[in-house]
């Protein structure tokens, strides 16, 4: 398998909220993983001026965090800011406590961490259920 065969680490997942942004990350995120999720997200505030997020990480394997270019994870950060009103994270690891070190000491956006067994709370606090093929792993 060469690098245009590899499965992306970021998947998008169909949502009944239009204005929320879901996504599994499954794996290890390389660089070019992490550049395509900064662009998803430009899309989406394109198409809405606020969003909620939800993140449901599958078996994480950590980020090439080093490899994503500078200016991408400032405006990145920029931009949530001014752009997402909720992030639900789900699985292992819980990186909000990372996350909160990007951000200013009282952030705009409110970060909660849900443990894979609470998965439905996450969507039921984001008002939302996946739709599709992972809907029916979800308990609502």
């Amino acid at each position: 398998m060469n690098f245009l065969d590899e499965v992306p680490a970021i998947r998008r997942i169909e949502t009944s909220r239009d204005d929320l942004f879901a996504i599994d990350v499954v794996g290890h995120v390389a660089a070019a993983d992490g550049e395509n999720l900064f662009g998803l997200l430009e899309a989406a505030y394109a198409l809405h001026a606020r969003i909620d997020v939800l993140v449901r990480l599958v078996d994480h394997d950590g980020v090439d965090w080093a490899h994503i270019v500078d200016e991408t994870l400032k405006q990145g950060a920029i931009h949530a800011l001014e752009h997402v009103g909720r992030c639900a994270t789900i699985g292992e690891p819980d990186w909000i406590a990372d996350a909160k070190r990007f951000l200013p000491p009282s952030p705009p956006i409110e970060l909660r961490y849900f443990k894979i067994e609470d998965e439905a709370a996450a969507w039921q606090w984001l008002a939302a259920q996946p739709v599709g093929a992972i809907a029916s792993g979800v308990a609502t």
